[in-house]
């Protein structure tokens, strides 16, 4: 349809640009429930709407998407879809099988849910963020390849834009401006936005695969630029990890950020962080939803965590910093 790490903070600027003192940013440290059942979702997403917190993520794979909900981001329902606990499920929608990586949006008085299934992307809608979210024609949009992990972003000026990933020699990130009615791409307008062959770093392809990773796309607009947080290294990597890139139009040309990556395992302890989502939270601060391996020893069922991020400035345009004592996992009763 979005409380983290510490970063070091490089003299390096995304963009050159005027190089305001730094400042002090503040937050309010967050701890999650101590008890309770570990919510078990991967890419996972969070959607605020009118004081409930709705929680989507890959999960029921054959199924669909289930919803979770909060009131304070602390204490999370059971599962509250309108069909059995999903608030999508296959038979309103395309696809038969590979649910992944759901994104739910508001637009128009209408709920969206963009998504991948059968590696192919589609968008559903729905009167409610509970669903159910269906498609009147069971269609995929026509990103050319097979491709997965949908954002829609909607800018200021009423301009929409998908930003997925093709699986082709690799997984690659890209852009497409969207029909003003979402009903599809618009093919012209497709470009490459990053990928771990074009002016690789290091972190992102630690193992040297020849099948390079970049997924996950979330994009948020700051002071006039535009801001795109990937995950790097592949999901099954303890190494799998987020990083950032910056533009000044939503089409790009995207420049990585050299403080890379800005969320990884040696900040929290933890295997495998990435694939996540920003949302505001209540009092107009951004979060970041993600997830973890389930163990050191072992990837799946993958974990969803909260932790904090701030926008902040030194020496150079405002970067995303993320708040190690914020991160926390997301528990049922």
């Amino acid at each position: 349809m979005r409380y983290l790490i510490a970063v070091v903070m490089s003299s390096l600027c995304f963009i050159q640009a005027s190089c305001p003192a730094a400042h002090r940013v503040s937050y309010q440290t967050r701890t999650g429930a101590s008890d309770g059942a570990q919510i078990y979702l991967a890419d996972p997403t969070v959607f605020y709407d009118k004081g409930v917190y709705y929680l989507y993520g890959t999960g029921k794979v054959n199924r669909g998407f289930q919803v979770y909900t909060s009131e304070d981001l602390i204490h999370w329902n059971k599962p509250a879809g309108a069909d059995d606990g999903l608030a999508l499920q296959k038979d309103d929608v395309y696809g038969s099988g590979g649910f992944w990586a759901p994104q739910v949006f508001r637009y128009g008085g209408k709920y969206y849910m963009a998504y991948t299934a059968d590696e192919h992307i589609a968008i559903a809608e729905s009167d409610s963020p509970l669903g159910p979210f269906t498609q009147k024609i069971k269609k995929p949009l026509h990103t050319v390849t097979k491709a997965i992990d949908p954002f829609v972003f909607i800018d200021d000026n009423g301009k929409k834009y998908l930003y997925f990933v093709r699986l082709q020699q690799g997984n690659r990130i890209y852009v497409a401006a969207l029909q003003d009615d979402l009903s599809d791409i618009r093919p012209a307008t497709m470009a490459s936005c990053l990928n771990a062959v074009d002016q690789p770093q290091k972190w992102e392809n630690l193992a040297a695969k020849t099948w390079t990773v970049t997924e996950g796309p979330t994009v948020l607009k700051y002071q006039g630029l535009y801001y795109l947080f990937y995950s790097a290294n592949g999901f099954k990597s303890i190494y799998y990890a987020v990083g950032c890139a910056v533009a000044k139009t939503p089409l790009g040309p995207w420049k990585k950020y050299s403080g890379n990556p800005i969320l990884n395992k040696d900040m929290i302890g933890e295997n495998g962080p990435g694939h996540g989502d920003f949302f505001k939270t209540k009092n107009g601060n951004y979060d970041y939803v993600f997830h973890t391996h389930y163990s050191d020893s072992r990837v799946g069922p993958r974990k969803a965590a909260v932790i904090k991020g701030r926008f902040v400035r030194n020496h150079g345009n405002p970067r995303m910093k993320f708040y190690k004592n914020s991160f926390y996992y997301l528990k049922t009763p």
